[in-house]
């Protein structure tokens, strides 16, 4: 039997990540299919999910969490989670909220038959959004999405729907080139699969738009935006010339990420 590890990073989930344990586990244990994990990395929780995840873990002893008391970011969170894959042979994760319902996120477990990665989008011909994002909100993803393409040629309709699984050698191959913690992990990880010749394969998906984020969108864009252009610039001819560059580069960064 495939062995399935899940990784959810979550930060002050405290009243959405309850659910989702129960939905995604309660479906892994029906299904039969692999034999399956989910771990919770908890990132500057400053509420009780901590209490909500082990909750859950006295039924599910396959559910299990890390916690990390200062804020590391979502990126950081996955990174944390892929440090500790150990055996896993599918590695996969989706965000905390529940926007991705299980037997939709089994379709990327499915995919991957074909590819090394799969992706969840919402923007293919097939997908079903059952609550769509604001106004704002897609204008801010549509611009994104227009950045990366330009930056990483990735051909993509949607880098940062959270439900992604992939192979662990997929994974193995980039792990040392992780270097973007915030919500343009994404887009580091989907470069660094490409770059390596892995297969990257966009599939529909069923999503529903959560209340309660607690993300800004305005200074998270800008961050994220800017994370792009670090990116871009690591992996770079012009490289070198990047110390001469760095203190003003970091002091914008951390100014966006009000550090």
């Amino acid at each position: 039997m495939p062995k399935l590890m899940l990784i959810i990073p979550a930060y002050n989930e405290e009243k959405r990540i309850r659910g989702t344990l129960e939905a995604y586990a309660g479906f892994f244990s029906k299904q039969g299919k692999y034999d399956w994990r989910i771990l919770v990395v908890l990132n500057g929780c400053r509420d009780s999910t901590a209490d909500e995840v082990a909750a859950i873990a006295r039924d599910y002893p396959q559910v299990n969490m890390v916690d990390f008391p200062g804020a590391i970011g979502k990126g950081g969170a996955i990174i944390e989670g892929l440090k500790r894959i150990e055996d896993a042979d599918l590695i996969a994760f989706t965000d905390a909220d529940g926007a991705t319902p299980p037997v939709s996120f089994y379709t990327l477990l499915d995919a991957c038959d074909t590819c090394d990665i799969a992706v969840g989008s919402r923007w293919l011909k097939d997908s079903v959004v059952h609550k769509a994002q604001s106004t704002r909100r897609k204008l801010f993803s549509r611009c994104f999405n227009v950045l990366v393409n330009g930056f990483f040629l990735l051909g993509m309709k949607d880098t940062q729907c959270g439900a992604k699984a992939f192979h662990r050698k997929a994974i193995e191959d980039c792990l040392d080139g992780l270097v973007l913690t915030d919500m343009a992990f994404d887009v580091n990880l989907l470069f660094l699969i490409k770059k390596h010749g892995g297969r990257i394969r966009e599939v529909p998906t069923e999503w529903t738009d959560q209340a309660g984020s607690t993300v800004h969108l305005v200074r998270t864009s800008l961050s994220m935006a800017l994370s792009l252009v670090r990116l871009r610039w690591i992996h770079s001819p012009l490289k070198g010339l990047r110390p001469y560059f760095l203190p003003a580069e970091e002091y914008l960064y951390r100014k966006l990420r009000g550090q």
